[in-house]
């Protein structure tokens, strides 16, 4: 059974035999789901002229907190009602699903594993075509453009760089990190610090030391933490204790003779 959605409320008068037709609504709910599935009466909901809907609590464990809602109306100078329909719809304590979401707005950074396939939309806005007719070109155009990586069907767009840039530099290896706040030192001034090739290289480049908390991740040119390469210690040469005991002199024993010890016959 697909729930349905509760109708707006409707300013109209409301008409006294079909709020009166408790017992034919209740009849219709119980043909539906059964005498042991339909509860007490919880009210009714005038939904426009001589339209009512009448609410039934529902028994059933699985629909906790869901309710019955048989609409009822009748036609002009008519003494009987007829029963419009009979639907279940969630009350306010009703646990019900969660609004549906695409699947590609599902899926988060991360959720990737081994195997899985992530495709892309045809318009994706942060890519645009490539140069990739090469298959006529120079044997050293084609080297060249490898080289530069044009070979591929799509790249990056501007705004996909940009879309990448201001997420990269409000990330957790952005300047306003607070490793970054806390030390003086930048990126773009550390010997571990590898710029990218292209134009985002003008502001972003990759980590090359292992003890680095952003080692081998894209990293702000203005980032820094305490592992610059900058960040040496001069130590002071330490004072040499005297030694507690003089080991560099000697002192003068007089040894005695020792008797000779007696021998057995």
């Amino acid at each position: 059974m697909t729930p349905a959605r509760a109708p707006e409320t409707v300013r109209a008068k409301p008409d006294a035999v079909c709020v009166a037709a408790v017992e034919p609504a209740r009849d219709a709910a119980i043909a539906e789901a059964g005498a042991a599935r339909v509860g007490e009466h919880l009210g009714q909901l005038v939904e426009g002229e001589r339209l009512v809907t009448h609410y039934f609590a529902s028994t059933h464990p699985g629909y906790q907190g869901w309710r019955w809602a048989v609409t009822v109306t009748r036609a002009s100078r008519a003494k009987t009602v007829t029963v419009n329909e009979v639907v279940m719809l969630p009350g306010d304590t009703a646990i019900v699903a969660p609004e549906w979401v695409p699947w590609s707005e599902r899926v988060q950074p991360g959720d990737l594993r081994p195997g899985d396939l992530f495709p892309t939309h045809a318009d994706d806005p942060r890519l645009e075509p490539g140069f990739t007719d090469t298959a006529d070109a120079p044997e050293d155009v084609r080297a060249v453009v490898d080289e530069l990586g044009l070979g591929r069907e799509r790249v990056l767009s501007p705004f996909g760089r940009e879309d990448a840039a201001d997420r990269w530099y409000a990330g957790d290896f952005g300047p306003a990190s607070p490793i970054a706040q806390a030390v003086p030192y930048k990126c773009h001034s550390c010997g571990y610090w590898i710029r990218l090739a292209d134009s985002l290289g003008q502001a972003f480049g990759v980590c090359a030391n292992e003890m680095a908390p952003g080692e081998a991740r894209v990293v702000a040119y203005d980032y820094g933490c305490g592992a610059h390469s900058d960040a040496t210690i001069e130590n002071p040469d330490l004072p040499i204790p005297e030694h507690a005991f003089d080991t560099t002199g000697y002192d003068t024993l007089q040894l005695t003779e020792q008797p000779a010890l007696p021998t057995e016959a």
